[in-house]
């Protein structure tokens, strides 16, 4: 899947943490973040810090490429 926005991160988080039958609490805890701060990122916010975001996309299975549009 081609992810461009902070919008797009959060809606591939939010599905696999569903799909992983993972509450928001649940996933933040495993993670060590809060609650308050999945919510901005499922909700795309671009506060999000980059090193906390890659960890969650760990706790879920998920790892993120980076591909030059060229390719």
């Amino acid at each position: 899947m081609r992810v461009r926005t902070m919008a797009e991160v959060g809606a591939v988080i939010r599905d696999a943490r569903e799909q992983a039958s993972l509450t928001q609490a649940e996933l933040a805890r495993r993670a060590r973040v809060s609650r308050e701060w999945l919510i901005k990122v499922e909700s795309g916010r671009t506060s999000a810090e980059m090193p906390r975001i890659l960890d969650v996309l760990a706790h879920l299975d998920l790892t993120l490429d980076i591909k030059h549009e060229r390719e």
